[in-house]
């Protein structure tokens, strides 16, 4: 089995004391950290922009993964990126032309990926496959955290997971929505190697512990 990465997203962070937040999910074991960047506009919900990922970045040594939900990443994606994203995240009809965003964003030295939400079939962003270096399947429909897991998309995960096999294209899948230590593991059965938890993690009262029965959890699969 791939290594599974966990990456808190910090959209549940307590915001006042976020260096503490962070300082603490990376001492419990976090491989990434997630940031959920929204706009108002394609997502009705404002969060954060890159003066914030600016000082995540000081205050961590792990990848700093941002998921843009915006409605024009070609105009952003460079200031996130030069902020000390390690990885970006692009919805493609955000933009004009998607794969031309997506290696703009590698050339600028970050990981580039695609988001793919719960009632998005595979074959509206299937053109982008040989353009990206990860999936982002979404588990909920972006915009507000804390929203319940939708076991759906699971069939989803592995057609991707199938599809990449098949393809032979080297493209880690990451998960993002509702992940809590109770449905992680079917989640990793499907296919998800990078697992975004957010309230599934800062809202529990001991980060090593969470992060730790989700890993048990994968291991006992």
């Amino acid at each position: 089995m791939t290594s599974i990465k966990i990456a808190p997203s910090i959209l549940s962070a307590d915001f006042s004391r976020l260096k503490d937040e962070i300082e603490a999910v990376e001492g419990a074991g976090a491989d990434w950290l997630h940031v959920d960047v929204m706009d108002g506009h394609f997502v009705p919900n404002i969060t954060i922009g890159p003066v914030v990922v600016e000082s995540v970045r000081k205050v961590t040594k792990i990848p700093v993964d941002v998921h843009l939900m915006i409605t024009d990443p070609d105009k952003y994606a460079a200031e996130f990126i030069k902020a000390g994203a390690d990885s970006v995240s692009i919805h493609p009809d955000t933009c004009l032309d998607p794969n031309a965003t997506l290696e703009r964003i590698r050339r600028l030295g970050a990981k580039c990926s695609v988001a793919v939400n719960p009632d998005v079939p595979l074959s509206k962003v299937e053109f982008c496959f040989d353009h990206i270096d990860m999936i982002l399947m979404m588990t909920v429909f972006p915009g507000f955290g804390g929203q319940a897991f939708i076991p759906d998309v699971l069939p989803k995960i592995a057609e991707v997971k199938q599809t990449f096999a098949q393809r032979r294209l080297e493209i880690l899948i990451e998960v993002d929505g509702g992940i809590k230590t109770d449905n992680i593991a079917r989640v990793v059965a499907a296919g998800g190697e990078v697992i975004v938890s957010g309230s599934g993690i800062f809202k529990t009262p001991d980060y090593g512990s969470t992060i730790g029965q989700m890993r048990r959890a994968i291991h006992a699969m």
